[in-house]
């Protein structure tokens, strides 16, 4: 069994996509990030960047031994999924293959998932007199990324050529396109991407988990100070001695 905690957001769904595909058994661990599930000291111990995905696996691979094995960021989730079940990721003696996939991985992580993430809070959380400048700069950078997907789906149906956790990393920062503010309509292959993805029937599940509780601009930078404005404090505070 692995504990998934997980809330519904673009990185929330590429864990539970990559669960959902594989079929491992897995229990959904709601995150309540309004109200600061993120900085319990209990979670702080899995995911020590108080953030979500993370995972706990209590059956791991024999070769990790008897204890459970948590990991926490989305890419390397994905990746210890991917080398658990032998599925979505290019094996590990195939180094050119692998070299790749961790290109795009680290791109995703490093590139595509932020400027996403800074366009969203721009485009839908940020205070309305703050907004202009933030907003015309991340969809500058986000347009340019999809630039970087649409060259590299030239002649290729995926980012690797078959379908990978490359691609359910990437998939969810481009499926909310167009509430970001931003348009695919330049991005032909990237749109026919998205909907090849977005038609998987584990994608669909793994998207519509808790679907109700998606934030949906009710919480934002000026009404939710445990969601927004966070500092080195709010760590501090929260793994102190005597807080667990």
């Amino acid at each position: 069994m692995i504990d998934l905690y997980f809330a519904p957001t673009p990185n929330g769904w590429k864990a539970a996509i990559m669960l959902e595909e594989t079929g491992l058994d897995y229990r959904l661990n709601l995150m309540r990030l309004a109200e600061g599930d993120q900085f319990a000291p209990e979670f702080l111990k899995i995911s020590p960047n108080a953030k979500m995905p993370a995972i706990v696996d209590h059956a791991p691979a024999s070769a990790w031994g008897e204890s459970p094995v948590s990991v926490f960021e989305s890419g390397a989730i994905l990746l210890y999924l991917a080398d658990k079940t032998g599925v979505f990721a290019p094996p590990p003696e195939d180094l050119r293959a692998r070299k790749e996939l961790m290109e795009w991985l680290f791109w995703q992580v490093g590139n595509q998932g932020p400027m996403g993430g800074q366009l969203s809070h721009f485009r839908n959380y940020a205070p309305e007199d703050d907004r202009a400048y933030g907003f015309k700069r991340y969809l500058g950078e986000y347009d340019r990324n999809l630039g970087v997907l649409e060259n590299r789906l030239d002649g290729r149906d995926y980012l690797l050529g078959a379908y990978s956790i490359a691609d359910m990393l990437a998939f969810p920062w481009a499926f909310i396109a167009k509430p970001l503010g931003a348009s695919l309509e330049d991005f032909p292959r990237v749109a026919e991407w998205r909907r090849r993805i977005k038609e998987r029937p584990a994608v669909q599940r793994a998207i519509d988990l808790h679907k109700s509780d998606q934030n949906r601009g009710r919480h934002r930078a000026d009404n939710n100070r445990v969601l927004f404005n966070q500092s080195a404090s709010s760590l501090r505070q929260n793994s102190a001695p005597g807080k667990e």
